[in-house]
């Protein structure tokens, strides 16, 4: 696959060719990690839910959060593949390409942040507080992946993989 930007598929070069396909960049990026937060999210919003109904202690809490989220971050990378009609081999390489890295700095950044706010794991499930801290986690989250995501992207790799395969 080509990169967004291959240089070979242009004959315009120089700041302003740069500056046009900036935009266009930074819109994909965005994209790719609203799409892989929103698995993300299913996925922890799940654990911590399961996770505190159930009483677990704070590490397996976010053990499962981390499995979910990253179940539910590739599996909405798959399914859009596999209706594309691409085979189970490539469709797992491709999602363990495009969403490795911006899961695991999402669920970093993520669950830290919920262990860094105080009481957050401590909050019942009718609690404002959980809901707002696991919110603003993920929101923190999103915004530390998306960096991650456009410089991947710039260089026709992570999400950038699966680009013409999804419909945004």
């Amino acid at each position: 696959m080509q990169p967004l930007h291959s240089h070979s598929a242009h004959h315009h070069h120089g700041p302003h060719a740069a500056a046009a396909a900036e935009p266009q960049l930074n819109a994909t990026a965005f994209w790719a990690t609203l799409h892989c937060l929103s698995g993300c999210a299913v996925g922890e919003v799940l654990g911590m839910v399961i996770g505190t109904a159930i009483g677990l202690s704070n590490a397996a809490t976010i053990a499962m959060a981390v499995v979910l989220a990253f179940g539910f971050g590739y599996t909405f990378t798959m399914v859009p593949l596999r209706r594309a009609g691409m085979a189970w081999r490539q469709v797992l390489r491709t999602a363990l390409a495009a969403d490795t890295a911006s899961i695991a700095i999402m669920e970093v950044v993520d669950n830290a942040a919920m262990l860094v706010i105080p009481g957050a794991m401590e909050a019942n499930l009718a609690s404002p507080w959980f809901w707002g801290s696991l919110a603003a986690s993920l929101l923190v989250a999103g915004a530390a992946a998306y960096p991650v995501n456009r410089w991947l992207i710039a260089r026709g790799k992570g999400h950038a993989v699966v680009h013409e395969h999804h419909v945004h």
